[in-house]
């Protein structure tokens, strides 16, 4: 019994070894594909930078730097954002090619334009 138990604790082992061994090797590593994100400051009463080209399905993150609040409006209104204090972060997503121009609410002579290109 005790040369069996034996025989069995042994086959355990290897098999315990071997078998994360083939694992690893065969596992398929794929990279990962980059998150589309595009970043745009609010800083100087600007928008900057004021025209962004982007590709469907990309979000964009406008971060007001300045000490006065702003928004992000779409002249179109498909967004609009709060009005962001400093520090404060606005994302949307732009799924359609199209151009998008927006402003400050609260200052409208600061514009910016983000354009959606497919390919």
């Amino acid at each position: 019994m005790r040369l069996k138990f034996s025989i069995l604790r042994r086959a355990a082992l290897v098999a315990a070894l071997t078998v994360p061994a083939v694992a690893f090797t065969t596992a398929k590593i794929e990279a990962a594909t980059p998150a589309k994100v595009q970043a745009v400051a609010i800083k100087g009463f600007a928008f900057t930078p004021q025209v962004v080209t982007v590709a469907p399905g990309t979000t964009v993150t406008w971060t007001n730097v300045d000490e006065d609040p702003h928004t992000v409006t779409a002249n179109d209104k498909s967004f609009h954002s709060a009005a962001l204090d400093t520090d404060d972060k606005f994302t949307f997503t732009f799924t359609k090619p199209g151009e998008y121009a927006y402003f400050c609410s609260l200052h409208p002579h600061m514009t910016g334009k983000i354009v959606v290109k497919a390919g």
